[in-house]
């Protein structure tokens, strides 16, 4: 939201300021310029509108007070925490007035839940043209990130099946428990080139090469490489154009149409996405070569979810390359963030950390290795991930527009057309909601009796049925990765990189490197080699 804001200041004043964040993820939600300008009842008086309120009565944040804070007080990249500053002076609801741009920021956990309750049947998140303009370039479908109205429905119905459904998501349990024990062997390596012997550097950097390689391995049905020593030449091709394309997406941004001849960013920006497509399209593409050779032969055809898009669905191709290319992109940033957080939490929580690795071990005991049923009798690794996701959302600002009807929250009149911010990370900060909310208290959301918080309070996921379409993928990747993590090693803070705090780059960042020591525990450390010898023992008797 403030990037348009700024967008929409800079304009007005004739000048451009250069960007300052890197890219923007998938989830980002920008409001929508069209229709932004509130239509001219929702500026009539209290009288005429009865008990109920609009906007006129709310206070009211313009475009020099943004751009001082965003820019002076240098809230630029800590949008999150300007959130915060904004309900302590304003409270929970509030307009951002920029001319061409307005939205009602809301800011309580009651006006979320009354606004999110009044969806409408076809929910609209608000301007995805940073996305939708290449699409229209080259021809290629919407997905269900930059789709809208009936078209979007039908669209994840579809998406929905094989991936949404807990029972769906178990399937996927030994694909991605493969790709968890790469993880394992990367760490053990790493921890060995090490001077100390037992640390991770740059985990961020691991944690990324992990989750694409989850999502991938899903979505592609193969693997393609991340965890290797040496990552193949089109794989760290496809990575780099991920990379490429978030970080100049700012910059297309900012800057004015016309600069787009006379500065390289956006032919950059677009260079990402030929990239990111090129290796989707292959990938795509090998699959139907497959299918169709089942079909030729009369084989059954068999597979997993692309499979399923490309041989039970109408879609075409080209709607399975939009499809897939957004959902891997919102994958990966959920994945690997949300691990980064937790791990360095778990670090500096040793009694936290314990508690999980008894829940663990109980369940998983010996060199078992946790499965997708295994996970579901852990309910305080669950409650970790999930107190991780409301201390650092991944996503800590999101839209709605209500396009079809007029609507009241907080005792307001809003016409249709309105556009609302909701800020998720004020609300998950509050402390009626979460007494002590700067403390990592996993056992908040423990089902054990206690008196548990509005769930509306930390809604990562999204909610109702424009939540994350890959929410019980991302979940069992955590799930599965942590527990083994834990069961393995116990995590340490690296005590030279300092104390890490959040930066938004549309999703919440470390702000500097991330370095945790693993030491690997006796009691595994027994287990394994036991495990080693009784397989000797077994080879010989068997020669």
């Amino acid at each position: 939201m403030a990037l348009r804001l700024a967008q929409t200041a800079v304009q007005r004043s004739g000048r451009w300021l250069l960007p300052c964040p890197a890219a923007p993820a998938p989830a980002i939600v920008c409001t929508r310029g069209a229709g932004s300008t509130l239509p001219s009842s929702i500026t009539q008086s209290s009288a005429s509108q009865g008990k109920n309120r609009t906007s006129d009565d709310l206070p009211r944040i313009k475009t020099r007070e943004m751009l001082y804070r965003m820019f002076v007080k240098g809230y630029y990249h800590r949008l999150h925490e300007l959130q915060l500053y904004e309900k302590q002076l304003y409270g929970p609801m509030y307009v951002v007035d920029t001319g061409s741009f307005n939205s009602i920021a809301l800011n309580s956990v009651e006006l979320l839940e009354e606004l999110l309750r009044k969806d409408e049947k076809f929910p609209s998140r608000g301007d995805m043209s940073l996305w939708t303009e290449y699409r229209d370039l080259r021809g290629i479908s919407y997905g269900p990130f930059t789709e809208e109205g009936e078209k979007w429905y039908k669209l994840r119905t579809v998406l929905n099946k094989r991936m949404l459904h807990p029972k769906d998501s178990v399937k996927y349990g030994d694909v991605i428990n493969e790709v968890v024990d790469d993880l394992i062997k990367r760490i053990y390596h790493l921890r060995r080139s090490s001077p100390t012997g037992d640390l991770v550097t740059n985990l961020s950097n691991e944690l990324y090469r992990f989750s694409l390689e989850g999502i991938s391995s899903i979505l592609f049905e193969t693997r393609i490489g991340c965890l290797e020593e040496e990552i193949p030449l089109e794989t760290q091709d496809f990575i780099d154009s991920i990379a490429q394309m978030f970080s100049y997406s700012m910059h297309v941004v900012m800057l004015p149409k016309w600069s787009r001849n006379l500065l390289p960013f956006h032919g950059r920006y677009i260079s990402g996405w030929e990239g990111i497509f090129k290796f989707a399209r292959k990938m795509i593409d090998m699959k139907m070569e497959v299918i169709q050779r089942r079909v030729d032969t009369d084989q059954e055809v068999e597979g997993e979810y692309l499979t399923y898009l490309l041989s039970n669905t109408k879609m075409t191709s080209k709607d399975v390359y939009g499809s897939v290319a957004e959902l891997l992109l919102a994958g990966v940033d959920t994945t690997s963030n949300t691990m980064m957080w937790t791990m360095y939490l778990l670090s500096r929580d040793p009694a936290v950390q314990e508690t999980l690795y008894q829940e663990v071990s109980r369940c998983v005991p010996g060199d078992k290795i946790p499965s997708a049923q295994d996970v579901n009798q852990m309910p305080y690794l669950k409650a970790v991930i999930r107190e991780a996701l409301r201390m650092y959302p991944v996503v800590p600002v999101n839209a709605r527009i209500m396009v079809e009807n007029d609507v009241i929250i907080g005792g307001h009149f809003f016409p249709k057309k309105t556009t609302f911010t909701m800020c998720h990370y004020a609300v998950s900060q509050d402390e009626k909601t979460f007494p002590e909310p700067s403390k990592f208290k996993p056992e908040r959301w423990m089902r054990d009796g206690r008196a548990r918080p509005n769930p509306f309070g930390s809604i990562p996921f999204g909610f109702g049925v424009r939540g994350c379409v890959g929410r019980r993928i991302a979940e069992l990747e955590m799930y599965l990765a942590l527990s083994r993590i834990i069961k393995l090693f116990e995590i340490r803070p690296d005590p030279s990189i300092g104390e890490v705090k959040a930066l938004n780059r549309t999703v919440l960042v470390a702000d500097r490197k991330v370095n945790l020591h693993f030491l690997e525990r006796a009691e595994e450390r027994a287990a394994f080699h036991a495990y080693q010898r009784m397989y000797i023992c077994l080879s010989i008797c068997a020669s």
